[in-house]
């Protein structure tokens, strides 16, 4: 059993096996996740929200995914049919290949990638074709212009992103995920953690992360009051389906990423307390819950407030950051320059 599983053919199925794990959990876990993201919105609104199918409508998000699969797929007379249906397939593979970089736990990762940062920065990047080839081959006004508002939005802020994660990179002095959880591994538990020396990017990398994922208050590619649905108003069944999955993929994968670069990954709070994945799992979930508490109390932006933010804002907040962050690194400030991989 060891020779095969040491045989090129063994590691083949133990790659695959490990993909399948983390590709059908995090289609589950998506499930309920968008099932509590409902709950969170029904609650301020004081309504009930998914209660009918299964137990305490836990059930609502399998149904609806079984709806969307049986309707009929529909494209638009005028549309490029091939761009058209390539077009969300591109966006949820994008969406789920970006988790192979990402450490659930000390050694629970796909591919430990040392480039792992750039890695994941790469494929957010091109997660942006899929909504432009989307609205582009629709054929309709509204899907482009919420294409076009898209591909502005998200290269904006995936430029402050970069920079936010640099100071992080700075205090690392490593690419990699997994070491950059391990930096944050100190005797004083959460307060060891780039939350607290890294405070106001911890705040402008999680208002990023909304525009990047087109999230409220800053889901103006999809503004319905204004695009009616934008790039994807055209799209109905599974490429739809295929869309939102990816889009929710791309807003968890953010919370990951919050957690690994500010909140210490599968580190435990409190000094003593065994780490493991389940605190990665806790961490994540708390801020989805902020991601849904903010769609549900925070009114959208103006598209031209939008842009101001971010080139006028983060950019020029961002950059200086980073000056900072290397001149405290220099002098061995605590915070800044407690790590560093094979120093």
């Amino acid at each position: 059993m060891i020779e095969f599983l040491n045989s090129d053919f063994g590691i083949f199925i133990i790659i695959v096996a490990q993909i399948l794990a983390v590709v059908v959990s995090l289609l589950v876990s998506l499930a309920f996740l968008l099932y509590m993201d409902r709950k969170v919105w029904a609650a301020v609104q004081l309504r009930r929200g998914p209660n009918v199918v299964g137990p305490f409508g836990l059930f609502q998000s399998f149904a609806d995914f079984i709806k969307f699969i049986l309707k009929e797929i529909v494209v638009p007379a005028g549309a490029d049919k091939v761009v058209f249906l390539i077009a969300p397939m591109i966006t949820f593979v994008l969406a789920a290949i970006a988790w192979a970089v990402v450490p659930f736990a000390d050694g629970w990762v796909i591919s430990d990638l040392n480039v792992g940062i750039l890695y994941i920065f790469a494929i957010s990047s091109l997660g942006v074709y899929g909504i432009i080839m989307g609205g582009w081959a629709s054929n309709s006004k509204y899907a482009f212009l919420g294409a076009l508002r898209s591909a502005a939005q998200m290269v904006s802020y995936e430029i402050s992103i970069g920079l936010i994660i640099i100071g992080v990179l700075i205090s690392t002095g490593s690419l990699n995920l997994t070491e950059i959880v391990r930096a944050q591994d100190g005797r004083w538990g959460l307060f060891s953690w780039y939350w607290l020396p890294h405070l106001p990017m911890m705040v402008l990398f999680f208002i990023s992360a909304h525009a990047e994922t087109n999230r409220p208050p800053f889901d103006l590619p999809e503004a319905e009051s204004e695009l009616v649905a934008g790039y994807q108003v055209e799209y109905s069944s599974t490429p739809y389906l295929l869309f939102m999955i990816g889009e929710y993929m791309n807003i968890v994968l953010m919370c990951a990423l919050t957690t690994i670069l500010f909140f210490g990954g599968w580190l435990s709070p409190i000094p003593g307390l065994p780490d493991g994945v389940l605190w990665f799992v806790a961490k994540v979930v708390f801020f989805f819950f902020v991601f849904a508490m903010t769609k549900a109390i925070v009114p959208r932006y103006r598209y031209d407030q939008l842009m101001r933010l971010g080139w006028k804002v983060f950019l020029p907040f961002s950059l200086g950051w980073v000056v900072f962050a290397a001149l405290l690194a220099k002098y061995d400030f605590p915070g800044y320059a407690r790590y560093a991989v094979g120093g």
